[in-house]
C-alpha cells in the first residue's frame, strides 16, 4: 500500500438538539443541516447517535411502528444529500426483528452503507443491551481513496473495540464517531483525553459528533470535536447549544488498488475526487473553556428548559422561601424560560422570619418575576386543631414541621391544576441523599432543578451567576444566611445534618465512588459521623424513588445511575 499526498476534506458536524419520539421534527433538523452543509461546500456531514429517534428512546423501541417510522424518515432525507457524504444515526431492524443501534452512510441520494454498533453500554444510565443486538462487522467506506471508518459512541470507549485493532487502524484514512454522550462535570476532559490517544494511535483524523439538549434527567453538552492524525484539536463546537461546525481536515488517502483482505469485511467504495490539502481554507475556532461552575450552570439551564419545553409546558411555579436553594432554582428557571414564564410563590408560616420573607420578595423583584403570597398560618392551625381534637394530644415536632411543607406542596399543586403550570422543586442532592426533605411537601412537583447538585456547589453556582449581568440578582443576605428550613423557631440545617462541606465529601465517596465505610473513615471523617450519614442515605431510598426527575450533573446521580433496593438490610 502506498499513500498520496494529503487531500482536503471539508466536514460539517451537525450538533443538533433532537426530541425523543418526534421523528418528523428530528428529520426536519437533518434536512436543514444538510442544506446548510451544502452551502458550506462540505464533503462530509455527521449527525449524532440515533438522530432520528432521539436518545435514549428506551421502551419506545418495543413499538414496531416507532421503528418503522424512523426507517421511513431515513429514506425521506435521501434526496437532500446530493453529493454530500452523510453519517446519520437511526434504529435498524433485520428480517428476524433484531434491532440495531445503527449509522447510515448516505451519498448521491442513496444509502451507501449501514453500520451496526458493536459495543453496547450497559452501565450507569445506559441500558442498550435491553434493546439492541450487537453488531459484528466494522465498516470502512472508500470515497475516492479516502477511507472512512464509522463508529458509534461506545465503540471508541472500550479498549478491546475493533477501532484499536491493527488491521482496522491500517485501513482507515479518517474515523467518524457519532455519539449521544451525556454530560457530567468534567466529562469533556475525559473525551478529549480519549480522542487524543485514539487519533495518535490510529494515525488518522477523528471526527467526533455529539448530541446537545436535555432529555428527562440527561443533558447532552455537544462540544463536538475534530482532531488531526497527531491528536491535535482542529475544532471544537460550542457547549450546550446547536451548531453546524465546519472545518477543513487534511486527510491522507489510499492510492492504487488495495486487496479487499486488508480491510474489514463490511466495505463499500464510491467515486470521489479530492482537492489537495494546500486548498485548506475553513479553519474553525475552538470553543473557550468554561469553569466547572459555568458548565454546570449551563447544563442546569439547558436541562431544565428542555424538559419544560419538550413536555409542552409554558410556565413554571416555584416556591420562594428566601433560602439559597429556591433562589438559585428561580434564577435558573428565569435564564431557561424568561422572567415572564416564571411565577414565584411565598408561603410564610408562623416560623418564617421577616428577613427571609423580605429576601424572597426582593429576589422576585430582582429577577422580574410575578410573585404570589399565600400565608399558611390559618391552614396550619386548622390541621393541628383537627388532629388534636381526634387524638386528644398536642401535635408538635416533626409532624408539625412536615405539615407546613405539605400545605405548601398542596398550594403549589393547586395552582398547577388551576393554570396548567409545572411546579419546580428546589431540594439539592445533599438533602435528597439524607432524606432531609418531606414527601408530598417540598418534594411535590414536576421537575427537581437541583436534584443532583450538592449543597456546597449550590452556593458556588449562586455566587458565580451573581458575577454575570444582571449582577447580584440573588441578594447577598441569602448567600450569607445559615441554611434553615424555618419549620420551627431557631431551626438550622446543622441541627440535624453535619456541616455541608463534610457531608458532601462523604457523599462523593459513598454515593459516587462506592467506597466502603471503613475507607471513608480513614479519609478523616469521624466514625460516628460516617455511620450516621450512611444510615440516613441508606434509609431514605424510598423517598428518592418518589422524587421528581432532575438534571444529572455529577458522575453518579440518584436514579438510573444508582439502583439500590428499598428493602435492604446490608450493613456494610
Amino acid at each position: 500500500m502506498t499513500s498520496k499526498k494529503f487531500v482536503r476534506l471539508r466536514a460539517s458536524l451537525a450538533q443538533i438538539n433532537t426530541t425523543v419520539g418526534d421523528i418528523p421534527a428530528n428529520a426536519g433538523k437533518v434536512r436543514a443541516s444538510l442544506r446548510k452543509a451544502r452551502n458550506h461546500k462540505s464533503n462530509l456531514v455527521i449527525f449524532p447517535e440515533l438522530t432520528l429517534t432521539g436518545y435514549p428512546p428506551e421502551d419506545l423501541l418495543f413499538r414496531e411502528n416507532f421503528v418503522r417510522e424512523n426507517i421511513k424518515a431515513l429514506k425521506s432525507v435521501l434526496p437532500f444529500t446530493g453529493s454530500l457524504i452523510a453519517v446519520l444515526g437511526f434504529v435498524d431492524r433485520d428480517s428476524c426483528g433484531n434491532l440495531f443501534n445503527a449509522a447510515a452512510v448516505l451519498a448521491d441520494k442513496k444509502i451507501i452503507h449501514i453500520y451496526h454498533k458493536a459495543e453496547l453500554p450497559n452501565y450507569g444510565v445506559f441500558d442498550e443491551r435491553r434493546y439492541f443486538t450487537q453488531g459484528t462487522a466494522p465498516a470502512v467506506i472508500d470515497f475516492g481513496g479516502v477511507r472512512l471508518g464509522v463508529s458509534i459512541c461506545e465503540d471508541i470507549w472500550q479498549k478491546n473495540s475493533f477501532v484499536y485493532h491493527k488491521e482496522y487502524r491500517d485501513a482507515v484514512s479518517l474515523l467518524v464517531n457519532i455519539s449521544a454522550s451525556p454530560y457530567h462535570a468534567g466529562k469533556q476532559k475525559e473525551r478529549i483525553s480519549l480522542l487524543k490517544r485514539l487519533a495518535a494511535r490510529i494515525q488518522a483524523p477523528v471526527v467526533y459528533g455529539n448530541l446537545t439538549g436535555g432529555q428527562d434527567e440527561l443533558v447532552f453538552d455537544g462540544r463536538s470535536l475534530v482532531l488531526d492524525r497527531s491528536g491535535k484539536i482542529l475544532a471544537e463546537a460550542n457547549p450546550f447549544e446547536e451548531q453546524l461546525l465546519t472545518v477543513d481536515i487534511p486527510v491522507k488517502p489510499f492510492s492504487g488498488k488495495t486487496a479487499r483482505t486488508s480491510v474489514p469485511a463490511s466495505y463499500s467504495s464510491i467515486k470521489r475526487v479530492w482537492p489537495a490539502a494546500s486548498a485548506l481554507k475553513k479553519r474553525a475556532s475552538k470553543a473557550g473553556r468554561l469553569s466547572l461552575e459555568e458548565e454546570v450552570y449551563k447544563a442546569l439551564v439547558l436541562g431544565t428548559g428542555d424538559y419544560i419545553r419538550k413536555n409542552r409546558f409554558e410556565k413554571v411555579l416555584i416556591g420562594l422561601s428566601g433560602g439559597i436553594d429556591s433562589a438559585l432554582a428561580a434564577r435558573i428557571a428565569v435564564d431557561a424560560l424568561g422572567a415572564q414564564n416564571v411565577i414565584g410563590v411565598t408561603m410564610p408560616s408562623p416560623y418564617t422570619s421577616g428577613e427571609t420573607l423580605s429576601d424572597a420578595k426582593r429576589l422576585a423583584g430582582n429577577l422580574g418575576i410575578h410573585c404570589l403570597e399565600f400565608g399558611i398560618e390559618a391552614v396550619l392551625k386548622s390541621y393541628l386543631e383537627i388532629m388534636e381534637r381526634v387524638l386528644h394530644e398536642s401535635v408538635t415536632g416533626v409532624t408539625e414541621e412536615n405539615l407546613q411543607a405539605r400545605i405548601r406542596g398542596n398550594l403549589l399543586m393547586a395552582l398547577s391544576n388551576k393554570y396548567g403550570y409545572l411546579v419546580l422543586t428546589t431540594g439539592n442532592k445533599s438533602e435528597m441523599a439524607t432524606g432531609y426533605c418531606t414527601l408530598y411537601g417540598d418534594m411535590a412537583g414536576g421537575f427537581a432543578v437541583l436534584k443532583d447538585v450538592p449543597k456546597t456547589l449550590v452556593f458556588r453556582l449562586a455566587r458565580t451567576r451573581n458575577l454575570s449581568a444582571p449582577k447580584d440578582s440573588i441578594p447577598a443576605s441569602i448567600l450569607k444566611r445559615a441554611p434553615t428550613a424555618e419549620l420551627r423557631l431557631g431551626q438550622k440545617d446543622q441541627d440535624i445534618l453535619p456541616p455541608y462541606g463534610l457531608l458532601d465529601r462523604f457523599l462523593e465517596c459513598y454515593v459516587e465512588k462506592n467506597m466502603p465505610i471503613n475507607r471513608i473513615i480513614k479519609k478523616g471523617i469521624a466514625k460516628s459521623t460516617a455511620y450516621k450519614i450512611k444510615r440516613m442515605v441508606d434509609g431514605n431510598e424510598y423517598k428518592r424513588r418518589q422524587a421528581p426527575p432532575g438534571v444529572k450533573i455529577t458522575p453518579k446521580a440518584f436514579g438510573r445511575d444508582r439502583r439500590m433496593p428499598i428493602t435492604n438490610r446490608f450493613a456494610g
